[in-house]
């Protein structure tokens, strides 16, 4: 075995500085706690990529620990024998016997036994040379990559080439910059989309942990680390997500605040009910986004900016140019929501936002209800936040929205609504979108007793 030069910290070493980062510590103080320098803290870190890389459970009495093996170095620098040594750890002669051949230091010349040393070279033989399973299988591979890092397309199949991202250089996500347009399924429904695509292949299956780990962790060699900015945080190390404030504004009159809207809206049994929001962009550039409750299915609304933006000197309470001012969001929600059935345009929850004080309008126009949420509660609008979530993939905030055409706002919602969700059965929003359409078309029949 080649020499260690410094043998690394104990895995009990390792394992404590685990569960300090698991209690929400950073790496230095978690470093400096358990006696290891900060760059040798951080650098465990990012080579884990923020994943544990070994078991945080203690092992069991049928190893050596590396307390015992400080007692063997101990015994055995006072001369004492193997037999003895045994008894006084409560070990057979015959374990202190072969940890005394095996782990012995050699570079002087002659066996030494060192607890360091004899520690790293126990744990380098106990290192399990098991190749991962999306090394050995290819055609798992394939199907993981695709889904995280396929193109998005246009319903005639032509693809949107979207935005040039900057070069990944192995760090987290760059700040308030473009993002590469991908289908980025998530590594849980990759997991589960599988035992759906590939029922009877047993060798078609890996769990979304094990996708993960060979994002973050180096030298797993099975998926580009490059693939990380395909995922929907852009993060290239795991840590806690952060969310976002809602500052609502707007007028709300008493007949439309969320305690009068339907009871048939809360628990999502009847489709039909929407919830809507805003996703902001530099240059007061602006995305519209519907989300059905039921189904999940998404409607992005574009919002163009009116003649004589940049142009004309802005004036105190005058028109707004642009896109979403009251007029404007009115006509462009209306174009929307008409193409849908009656029957699935009952109501809107948006937030307080005063691009939808037009809202009595809006409801004469299109016989759609609208609501208000409580301020400062985007849990009332819980599938609209999340989804404006996953949208920040392709539309990052600090960017100009307006360069994006309708057709390619319809490409993203094609995506986005083609992606297995796991509170849909691991079905995706189109497919339970287009149960309920059928459903609608579907004379009703009277029962009989």
């Amino acid at each position: 075995m080649r020499s260690p030069g410094r043998p690394e910290p104990s895995r009990a070493v390792q394992r404590q500085f685990w569960r300090l980062i698991a209690t929400g510590i950073n790496t230095a103080e978690a470093a400096l706690k358990v006696g290891v320098s900060v760059p040798v803290g951080s650098r465990w870190f990012r080579h884990a990529g923020g994943m544990p890389p070994i078991s945080l459970a203690e092992p069991t009495g049928r190893f050596l620990s590396f307390e015992e093996r400080e007692e063997i170095a101990l015994l055995r620098a006072k001369d004492k024998g193997v037999r003895e040594i045994a008894r006084e750890l409560g070990r057979d002669p015959g374990t202190i016997s072969r940890e005394l051949r095996r782990n012995a230091a050699t570079r002087s010349g002659k066996q030494e036994y060192r607890a360091l040393v004899a520690q790293w070279k126990a744990q380098q033989a106990a290192r399990r040379p098991k190749a991962a399973k999306l090394v050995t299988n290819d055609q798992l591979r394939e199907y993981v990559q695709e889904r995280l890092a396929g193109t998005v397309r246009r319903p005639d199949g032509s693809v949107v080439e979207g935005p040039t991202p900057p070069a990944w250089k192995g760090l987290n996500k760059p700040h308030r910059a473009d993002r590469r347009w991908s289908l980025a399924w998530s590594p849980e429904q990759i997991s589960h989309r599988l035992k759906i695509d590939f029922p009877d292949d047993r060798s078609m299956r890996i769990s979304h942990e094990a996708i993960y780990q060979s994002l973050f962790i180096e030298g797993r060699g099975a998926l580009k680390r490059e693939l990380v900015a395909c995922l929907r945080t852009g993060r290239a190390l795991r840590q806690p997500r952060e969310r976002s404030r809602n500052k609502p504004q707007g007028h709300v009159t008493e007949d439309v605040v969320l305690s009068k809207r339907p009871a048939e809206a809360a628990d999502r049994a009847v489709p039909g009910h929407w919830e809507g929001d805003l996703i902001i962009g530099t240059g007061r550039s602006a995305i519209g986004t519907l989300i059905e409750r039921s189904s999940r299915s998404t409607l992005l609304v574009h919002l163009p900016r009116l003649e004589g933006w940049g142009k004309t000197p802005v004036v105190k309470n005058g028109a707004a140019l642009g896109g979403y001012g009251a007029v404007a969001m009115n006509t462009a929600l209306a174009s929307s929501v008409t193409a849908l059935p009656i029957q699935l345009r009952k109501t809107l929850t948006w937030d307080r936002g005063k691009e939808l004080s037009g809202h009595a309008q809006f409801t004469l126009e299109t016989g759609t209800r609208v609501f208000f949420a409580d301020p400062h509660s985007p849990w009332q609008r819980p599938t609209n936040e999340n989804t404006n979530g996953l949208l920040r993939q392709y539309f990052p905030k600090g960017t100009d929205l307006s360069r994006w055409s309708a057709e390619d706002l319809e490409a993203v919602a094609l995506a986005l609504n083609n992606r297995p969700r796991k509170v849909l059965g691991w079905r995706n929003p189109a497919e339970v979108f287009a149960e309920q359409l059928q459903s609608l078309q579907q004379p009703s029949v009277a029962s009989t007793s």
